[in-house]
């Protein structure tokens, strides 16, 4: 009988079995009941989501908000061509810069941060735990206010921070720190192996990096740097605070202004950041899969866990 069983397990192809050990670690495969019972669950939790979705849209229809009337802006070639449109510009501006910012931030400091110098570690490390302990949005009102402020009690002349500037240096302090914790992350989860051996054959730190743990790290980092970006491209949404010409700003603001539709403006400016998110996200992932086809790695790669933004939550994927 035990024979038996081990041929039909040597059979089962290799993803199966690795899918049935990885369970059987995690937790117990369900029994019949306990299906049922997930099942009876979903189902119930899907009749309670579905009820929730109909009483808010019912009261909005009873509330008029979702009128025809309220949705015709919306297929104006003016209010694309004058709204969202340049405020889609604004958006992809800001997120462009801040992203390019923000990878240079990363990868200085990451470095920093494994120095073999202390006076380059420490204050590096010091850098980039500060900026990542500051909430964006008090960030990006220092950076737009607190120089003039600051100029004017010392009696000094200091030119207006631009909303634009103000929001670029925000999101770089910001996410660069958190780049900078997935670059550092992302270097030592290259085995160090592959480091003593380049060692062996006489290669100083510098070709170390260069030349064997960035380019294996790269492919390891890519879920997690374009996890991060996602992050950025919506947090430039805080620019509507200093009044930046964004995506926001233009369409929840001024579009129910002219209009008075502010329930379809939400609904459609969140359409349109759930496709720019939707289309950065498969970008990368045809990236990575590319990195993946014409580079070899051992490097694991890293996922990026709810709380990546304070407390690290950066770690090697299983």
């Amino acid at each position: 009988m035990s024979e038996a069983v081990s041929t039909v397990t040597e059979t089962e192809p290799a993803p199966t079995r690795a899918r049935k050990r990885q369970s059987s670690v995690l937790f117990d495969a369900p029994g019949p009941k306990a299906r049922m019972r997930h099942n009876i669950l979903t189902l119930i939790s899907a009749i309670v989501i579905l009820a929730i979705i109909y009483v808010v849209i019912a009261r909005l229809d009873k509330e008029g908000q979702l009128q025809g009337r309220l949705w015709k802006p919306f297929i104006k070639g003016s209010t694309w061509s004058d709204y969202i449109f340049p405020g889609i510009g604004g958006t992809l501006k800001a997120a462009l810069a801040g992203a390019v910012l923000a990878l240079l931030f990363g990868v200085v400091f990451g470095l920093g941060r494994m120095s073999d110098h202390r006076w380059v570690r420490i204050p590096a490390g010091a850098v980039v735990e500060f900026f990542r302990a500051i909430p964006l949005l008090i960030l990006i009102f220092f950076v737009f206010s607190g120089p003039p402020t600051i100029a004017n009690a010392l009696n000094r002349e200091f030119p207006q921070v631009t909303a634009f500037t103000a929001l670029v240096i925000s999101l770089m302090l910001y996410n660069g720190s958190v780049l900078a914790e997935i670059f550092r992350a992302g270097i030592n989860a290259v085995p160090r192996g592959q480091s003593e051996a380049a060692y062996a054959i006489g290669l100083r730190k510098s070709g170390v990096m260069r030349l064997i743990l960035i380019p294996q790290a790269t492919t390891a980092m890519m879920p997690a740097i374009v996890s991060q970006l996602v992050v950025l491209l919506k947090d430039s949404a805080l620019g509507w605070i200093i009044s930046y010409e964004d995506l926001l700003n233009t369409g929840y603001r001024q579009i129910p202004t002219q209009y008075g539709n502010l329930i379809p403006a939400a609904i459609v400016i969140a359409l349109i950041y759930i496709a720019m998110n939707l289309a950065l996200s498969y970008l990368a992932t045809w990236l990575e899969k590319r990195s993946r086809r014409s580079r070899k790695t051992s490097a694991k790669v890293l996922a990026t866990t709810p709380g990546a933004g304070m407390s690290g939550g950066i770690m090697p994927a299983p």
